[in-house]
């Protein structure tokens, strides 16, 4: 699992279309081994990103829980209670 790729599902605000994309890029860059695609792939590479992200979208979309949205801020502040105990 890319460790760059957040959870994006159940959270208040929904998330973001940048978020998803950015999701979307980052599973392509590691599918692929590029970082940045040469020129002869970088159509082949933008496809793959925009697929992705449309997959993604449908898949927030089509989720359901009874579990209430968690709050960016909290998560955000428990990731960084875990880096912090993890690296000192």
């Amino acid at each position: 699992m890319c460790r760059n790729i957040k959870t994006l599902f159940n959270f208040e605000p929904p998330a973001t279309e940048d978020e998803i994309h950015a999701s979307a890029l980052q599973f392509v860059r590691k599918l692929s081994g590029f970082n940045a695609p040469s020129k002869v792939n970088e159509a082949a590479f933008e496809l793959a990103v925009a697929e992705v992200s449309a997959s993604a979208r449908k898949l927030l979309t089509s989720l359901h829980t009874q579990a209430p949205p968690r709050d960016r801020e909290a998560e955000a502040e428990k990731a960084r209670e875990r880096n912090r105990a993890r690296f000192g």
